[in-house]
């Protein structure tokens, strides 16, 4: 073995272009480079964490808005969080389960994304596109609509994840102390659900139709749990819907945008991250 290296000086200069060429400039097949990527929602990730902990500090404007939305549930015989969470309280065995879902979940959204990126290159970039136009696009309704969940705003409900809280830190009602608590509308926790979904079916459709319909039981999943601990209202379980909707018109736009710059949906470029 050390004598075919040494009978060929090229080798190691190839191989050392060849691991450049994957990890800078994608391996082709419509898979980008996995830095750029990286870099690239890592980027998106930090803007969103600076922005979002900026937005819905107002109590008051918060607490006005969710007593508007719980009148337009009751209006509309949707007003179910109480009930929700009191059948939770009733059922405790219930509650580490539940916990554990809400808090864990960011790890089924990471595997989902870097399981489309290995092996389903042919649909990543799309996928890609949507998670990021979600991101984007729920900011400015955090900041016109602000809204406290029903932990804080409904009288009756218990704070399940504060009480039992894996990660030993309880939630609290003053976002000055480190966590925005006012970004009830949409759910994001049901609106990244469904994008995991989505990007699994997009994934599976083809070759497994059948298996392609099973990720969206997490997502239905994830709307219990967000209703049973108190932290969401039906309305902001549709308006995770409307937004994953109008995020997936959104990426198609970009879609078409990229095409016509000649970038063919990401390639294998570097520079074409946003393209």
């Amino acid at each position: 073995m050390i004598s075919s290296r040494e009978g060929d000086p090229g080798g190691l200069p190839r191989l050392l272009s060849g691991v450049r060429s994957v990890v800078f400039a994608g391996r082709g097949g419509g898979r980008p480079a996995p830095l750029v990527e990286a870099a690239g929602l890592l980027l998106v990730i930090l803007l969103f964490t600076r922005i979002h902990a900026a937005l819905g500090t107002d109590a008051a404007v918060a607490t006005a808005n969710a007593l508007t939305l719980q009148s337009m549930e009751r209006a509309l015989h949707l007003d179910i969080a109480l009930a929700a969470n009191r059948w939770l309280t009733g059922h405790p065995f219930l509650i580490p389960p539940a916990v554990y879902y809400y808090r864990l979940y960011y790890l089924v959204l990471l595997g989902v994304l870097v399981w489309v990126f290995v092996r389903h290159a042919d649909v990543y970039v799309k996928v890609r596109r949507t998670l990021v136009a979600m991101t984007v696009l729920v900011l400015p309704v955090y900041w016109a609509v602000p809204m406290s969940p029903p932990r804080f705003a409904l009288p009756g409900v218990v704070d399940i994840i504060a009480a039992h809280d894996i990660f030993g830190g309880p939630a609290t009602r003053d976002a000055a102390a480190g966590a925005t608590s006012f970004s009830a509308m949409p759910s994001m926790h049901v609106g990244w659900s469904l994008w995991c979904a989505y990007a699994a079916w997009c994934a599976l459709r083809d070759s497994h139709p059948r298996a392609a319909l099973l990720p969206w039981l997490f997502p239905l999943g994830m709307v219990a749990v967000v209703l049973v601990t108190g932290n969401h209202y039906v309305l902001d379980i549709a308006g995770s819907f409307a937004l994953l909707a109008v995020s997936l018109a959104a990426a198609a736009a970009w879609g078409r945008l990229a095409e016509r710059r000649g970038d063919g949906g990401g390639g294998s470029r570097s520079v074409g991250w946003a393209g």
